[in-house]
């Protein structure tokens, strides 16, 4: 059999719902929905770093858990005395990166994290604080998958927000990256 149609069978055959590998937008969304974290990388504005890249892990999400709930939007709830937040405030230009190598899914199929059928989003962009319509949907949707961040000190100044996204690309199958628009990215459902 040729190999995208015994992956496409495997798929089928595991249960999985994850789209097929042609439709790249809504790979990408289904892996932002069903990741909790990602690695964001900024240009370091710290002593002995400046101007670097430094990559950081963040809680994340995009909506409640569940099919079809996902906004798209990459929401994170930040605090300006986390060193990636700094390192934002003078430049917001960023990239998030993340993978279902944090779900069952790699491990399940025997995927490396770095096998490109261990699907992996690539998004460029920016991050911003969301204004005061759009935080209560930051608020659902970080709560709902990360409730312990209600807890989180009050002193520490925690505010809502989000990565505006400008590029992406998808790694979810051989031969390459595919590059997705934005709007093809929010056309779509996961």
């Amino acid at each position: 059999l040729p190999p995208l149609l015994l992956l496409l069978l495997l798929l089928a055959a595991s249960g999985e719902a994850i789209p097929p590998p042609e439709e790249a937008a809504r790979m990408a969304r289904f892996v932002l929905h069903n990741c909790d974290w990602g690695a964001l990388a900024t240009l370091s504005a710290q002593e002995g770093l400046r101007g670097r890249p430094f990559a950081n892990i963040f809680s994340l999400s995009d909506g409640p858990p569940g099919p079809f709930s996902g906004s798209g939007v990459p929401y994170l709830y930040l605090t300006d005395m986390e060193i990636s937040v700094q390192d934002l405030e003078i430049n917001s230009n960023a990239s998030l990166t993340v993978s279902l190598a944090q779900t069952p899914y790699c491990k399940k199929h025997r995927y490396d994290p770095q096998n490109p059928l261990c699907a992996h989003i690539i998004f460029c962009g920016s991050v911003v604080k969301v204004n005061d319509s759009e935080a209560g949907i930051a608020k659902r949707a970080l709560f709902s998958r990360h409730p312990e961040m209600e807890s989180w000190p009050k002193d520490h100044n925690w505010f809502f927000a989000k990565f505006n996204i400008t590029n992406i690309w998808v790694l979810d199958y051989f031969g390459g990256l595919k590059i997705v628009t934005p709007e093809e990215y929010y056309s779509v459902k996961p």
